[in-house]
């Protein structure tokens, strides 16, 4: 059965989102990996039992349904967090993230901008997404409801914005949404960002 390691990830101390915070988000992520894990140990661990209890399989299927949570949960917080790795670094003009997000959103900035409207206009939790579309060799971007309902099929997450309250609440309260996303950006290592895409495009 396979398995899944919670990854390590050297956060500097960034501006706004407080040290604590990322403590405290981290344990959140290493639960999402824990429980990925437990989940396919159970499923095969509970079905040896589907003939002698007809509410195994009901069972069986509910945990079936709740990995996409977590493991969704596991790999958006990898995308989040590594986006912080070695301190803020700005995009280059002659990137070609930077390129390709000025020909699907007319300038980078145009883009930034919607995609920070989209992120604070959504009520509710979830998760902001620039995605990249492998078929059509494209760039889109979405929101997600909670981590799992709305991912984009056989796209590859670019750039993961974290919007369930507990990413930012303790620092900003929850009137402080719009400063929690300038923040994200200002501490954004986008030679990481560069990298998600330059993997996804392999």
């Amino acid at each position: 059965m396979p398995r899944f390691t919670a990854r390590t990830f050297k956060i500097p101390k960034i501006k706004g989102i407080s040290e604590k915070t990322i403590e405290e988000h981290l344990k959140l992520y290493q639960g999402y990996v824990k429980n990925a894990n437990s989940i396919l140990e159970k499923i095969p661990e509970y079905s040896q039992w589907a003939e002698k209890d007809p509410f195994v399989p009901y069972f069986t299927g509910e945990l079936n349904r709740r990995f996409s949570f977590e493991y969704n949960g596991m790999r958006n917080h990898e995308i989040y967090f590594a986006g912080f790795e070695g301190g803020p670094k700005s995009l280059a003009d002659s990137s070609p993230l930077k390129k390709m997000i000025a020909e699907a959103w007319g300038s980078f900035d145009a883009w930034l901008a919607k995609f920070k409207g989209m992120a604070a206009s959504v009520r509710g939790i979830g998760w902001q997404v620039l995605w990249y579309d492998p078929i059509d060799e494209k760039l889109l971007m979405s929101w997600v409801d909670e981590q799992h309902y709305g991912e984009l099929n056989g796209c590859s997450m670019i750039l993961g914005l974290d919007m369930w309250e507990h990413s930012y609440v303790a620092d900003y309260q929850p009137s402080g949404k719009k400063a929690y996303i300038e923040d994200f950006f200002a501490n954004l290592n986008w030679e990481t960002i560069e990298s998600n895409l330059e993997r996804a495009r392999e």
